[in-house]
């Protein structure tokens, strides 16, 4: 395989010279410039990338760990994440784990083999203490409150706008609510927000009967919503964790001949706004451009971006 020695032999010029050849460097008249030039193009040489890589001690890739993409939460994070990555000139590598606590591993090790320049947990299945262990490889960013576990972190302020969506119920007289979870509230940090904010609103726990989990996409909602109304729940309202799947709760009662209970989307989607649905906006685009740059600057800071509850799109 030719190599950047090969082509300072063949020219007659030093490594060096040709180096600031090949990246386009100053300092190199036109004819030497142009007589290394013709020597690239004979052999087709062009830079081991990996090499390049190692002697400058940076890949410029940014590993995103994600369990998956069927959820806005995933999706406005990745375009928030790419967007400020492309601008910065690095390149993102999706590392899908869903929540496989082994996956997190082999892409944390490859953190620590410098496959990586940066590790970005959208959400993961591995305790965050667990993720600390390997800062001292690399960045590593989380998308949720950190507490105590030093790891810096870009998320939302969730707890207040679901309080405020939840207090919204409340004062408009709807006292049976259902709530759509992705995860178990045990294992969620969102989820966990969420009974948070009912139990503050309405003084205790949610039952476990009133929450719906693995609630991702449209037709999860409608699955859900089926299943309530199989079990004989009388719902006057349900907080649904997107917009979308909102719509699919709305198909599960017009289908079943039901009244709809009045609903609450979130992350602000166009089905939403068409519908006219309360939303409530995390703003996970921002979210993900503040990753990205906690990432590849290597700060220690915390973002913490406000959310929004938005009363009727």
């Amino acid at each position: 395989m030719t190599n950047i020695r090969d082509v300072a032999r063949l020219s007659g010029y030093s490594v060096s010279t040709v180096s600031r050849v090949i990246n386009q460097k100053n300092y190199v008249s036109a004819a030497t410039r142009a007589a290394i030039q013709k020597v690239v193009d004979e052999l087709d040489y062009v830079p081991n990338d990996v090499a390049r890589d190692l002697s400058r001690g940076k890949t410029f890739n940014v590993g995103v760990v994600l369990p998956h993409s069927d959820h806005p939460y995933f999706t406005q994070l990745i375009h928030g994440i790419t967007t400020a990555a492309f601008a910065a000139k690095y390149h993102v590598v999706l590392l899908s784990s869903r929540y496989d606590a082994d996956l997190e591993l082999d892409y944390l090790e490859g953190l620590r083999r410098k496959a990586y320049d940066a590790l970005i947990f959208t959400s993961h299945g591995l305790p965050l203490p667990r993720l600390a262990r390997y800062r001292k490889y690399g960045s590593i960013v989380v998308c949720e409150h950190p507490h105590d576990s030093g790891i810096p972190a870009a998320y939302a302020h969730r707890r207040t706008t679901y309080r405020e969506a939840l207090a919204y119920l409340k004062q408009h007289g709807y006292q049976n609510i259902g709530l759509m979870l992705s995860r178990p509230i045990a294992v969620s940090a969102t989820s966990q927000a969420t009974a948070d904010a009912y139990q503050a609103v309405f003084g205790q726990r949610p039952a476990a009967a009133i929450c719906a989990t693995d609630v991702i996409t449209l037709a999860d909602g409608q699955r859900a919503a089926t299943d309530f109304i199989k079990r004989g729940f009388q719902f006057d309202a349900i907080l649904a964790n997107s917009d979308d799947i909102a719509i699919g709760i709305t198909r599960a009662y017009q289908q079943a001949g039901r009244p709809v209970p009045f609903l609450i989307g979130q992350e602000h989607q166009l089905s939403g706004e068409v519908a006219h649905l309360p939303t409530i906006d995390h703003y996970f685009n921002t979210v993900g451009e503040n990753a990205l740059q906690l990432a590849i600057s290597g700060a220690t800071t915390n973002v913490a971006i406000d959310s929004t509850f938005i009363e009727k799109q």
